[in-house]
């Protein structure tokens, strides 16, 4: 009754063979995913084939349904005999949803008995399957025992490499992909880009960007791969000639994905200008907030939050950290903290990012009480990690808590059994200096080498200020030369070293470290001031520069969002 009711021309007679019903949940998945409506079809199957149950399977895949993909296939086992090739490939995708090797390798058992485990759909599964299970072995043994590889295949080992942080492979894989001829698609292509901008292959990039020109592929989501790998590689400026000269429609990821390049370019006013031309989404909202963070402009940072609550994205729990840190970059803490206590579902970011808010502003008291809140009944969704101990032990070096430093730092092991970084060290031995404990600070080393830690550059300019605060000079000169050794180029270090030397008198020693600075090419940034300003440039300098986006996207949020 349901299927006459909803979908009266589909009406079947009985006697009429189960290929038009099959016909008919075909018509129905692709004009909607609703499985409930499959079902009320497949029930009305007089005599069911394989056919119709792998489309019912499909059907549980495509809608995500994993669970319930698994539980026909259990049910088609039990009863069925005559299980093919599209009956595992639906079932082997719901096996890598599930995260659940054991049921994975159990079908792929069953696949080795019914002698389909050769076939390159469902073997194409198996590579994806052992990709996300983590055993990039597996993953590779399989697609190198096809017996013909189509890019469907290349594209998912291609995927795998990716997946496991080994870019170079995936380059390597691809090179063996043109020497067999293989046809690239979209996809090859962006998997290739990925690839270069990972490792940082420049000339590789650009020769698929060639081959991109080349075969006219003239595609938003090829754009939106070159656009990340440009940026990627600092080349924002190529980036937007490849948005300028785009031919194509253009969509939300691909403007997310420029925007991201030019907050990580630090061409704020660029992010922020193109931001004024998009609908505000999530992720281009974060960005525009990451750009305000680091520009310090409170100004248009409020105007985003208001955008922010204006479009519904309060519930947004990434959103709501952007914002939060926005507010606490921007030295307002009061109102971060507003923003902190209104976030519904706090994830252990939100809790760190306000720790660490706390003891940047000197606030090292509250930054604990707000951890122990973190570590309290009320909160038994989230424990802290490494970067929430980081933010801790930074409060306590800010507002010089050492006893509570010294018990964080310990507890950090011993509670909660995480293994110190360097970083962690480094915070704690400028906790320890800063309060004359220079004895202490050294006895960390022991540790460090049994836990085969080795000290960072961090680590070294912690020791190098305890010693200049303790006029430490032996402990100090020998941080030193650890400090330059690994991080020769670094012009903070020769500061750091500068300011030893003067304070232990070295005068000689800071004249030498500026003539190795001269001769290195080593030039220490200046410092600079940030004028808020409520007006950006004038009339003349819109023209070649981008000092008015600010107030462009200004007016762009108070004409269409009211803030």
């Amino acid at each position: 009754m349901l299927r006459l009711k909803l979908f009266p021309s589909y009406s079947v007679l009985p006697g009429k063979s189960s290929i038009n019903y099959f016909s008919k949940i075909n018509i129905f998945r692709r004009q909607t995913f609703d499985t409930y409506i499959h079902h009320h079809l497949f029930d009305e199957i007089p005599q069911k084939d394989i056919s119709s149950l792998n489309s019912l399977l499909n059907s549980h895949t495509r809608n995500g349904e994993a669970v319930a993909t698994w539980d026909l296939f259990l049910k088609m086992h039990c009863t069925r005999t005559d299980l093919n090739s599209y009956t595992f490939t639906p079932v082997l995708t719901a096996c890598a949803a599930l995260l659940d090797p054991k049921r994975g390798h159990q079908v792929h058992a069953l696949m080795i008995k019914l002698g389909v485990d050769c076939e390159i759909v469902p073997k194409t599964a198996l590579i994806d399957l052992y990709s996300k299970y983590g055993q990039l072995g597996d993953s590779v043994s399989a697609f190198y025992e096809m017996r013909y590889r189509d890019v469907v295949a290349w594209n998912a080992i291609l995927s795998s490499y990716l997946r496991h942080g080994l870019p170079r492979k995936a380059l390597e894989l691809f090179a063996d992909m043109r020497k067999e001829r293989v046809e690239f698609s979209e996809f090859t292509l962006c998997s290739a880009l990925k690839a270069c901008a990972s490792s940082r292959a420049c000339q590789q990039g650009k020769q698929i960007h060639a081959v991109v020109i080349v075969m006219g592929r003239d595609l938003v989501v090829l754009s939106t791969a070159l656009i990340n790998f440009y940026s990627h590689l600092g080349q924002i400026d190529a980036a937007m000639k490849i948005y300028r000269t785009l031919s194509c429609r253009t969509d939300d990821v691909m403007f997310n994905t420029l925007i991201s390049g030019c907050v990580r370019n630090k061409r704020y006013d660029a992010a922020l200008s193109i931001m004024s031309l998009i609908r505000p989404n999530a992720v281009a909202l974060t960005s525009a907030l990451s750009a305000c963070s680091e520009n310090s402009d409170i100004w248009i940072g409020k105007q985003i939050h208001g955008v922010v609550i204006r479009q519904g994205f309060t519930h947004d729990t990434q959103l709501s950290n952007a914002v939060l840190d926005m507010y606490a970059k921007c030295g307002k803490i009061w109102e971060a903290s507003l923003v902190f206590d209104r976030i519904a579902r706090k994830d252990v970011v939100s809790w760190t990012s306000m720790i660490d808010a706390y003891g940047v502003h000197g606030c090292g008291a509250e930054a604990i009480d707000l951890f122990k809140r973190m570590e309290g009944k009320e909160n038994t969704n989230v424990l802290p990690n490494s970067v929430s101990f980081l933010a801790v032990l930074s409060a306590c070096a800010h507002s010089g808590l050492v006893e509570q430093g010294r018990k964080y730092f310990y507890m950090f092991q011993e509670k909660y059994g995480l293994v110190p970084a360097p970083e962690h060290y480094a915070c704690f031995i400028d906790i320890l200096g800063r309060a004359g404990q220079i004895e202490e600070a050294w006895s960390l080393f022991p540790g460090m080498v049994d836990k085969n830690i080795k000290p960072s550059p961090a680590v070294w300019a912690a020791v190098v200020n305890a010693c200049r605060i303790n006029l430490d000079v032996e402990r100090g000169e020998f941080a030193a030369k650890c400090l330059i050794q690994l991080e020769p180029n670094n012009p903070g270090n020769y500061v750091a070293l500068s300011n030893f030397f003067a304070a232990i008198g070295r005068w000689d020693s800071v004249d030498e470290l500026r003539s190795i600075m001269k001769r290195r090419g080593i030039i220490k940034g200046g410092g600079g001031s940030w004028v808020t300003m409520h007006k950006f440039g004038d009339k003349i300098e819109h023209e070649h520069s981008g000092t008015a986006s600010f107030g462009n996207l200004q007016e762009v949020l108070l004409r269409n969002y009211y803030v």
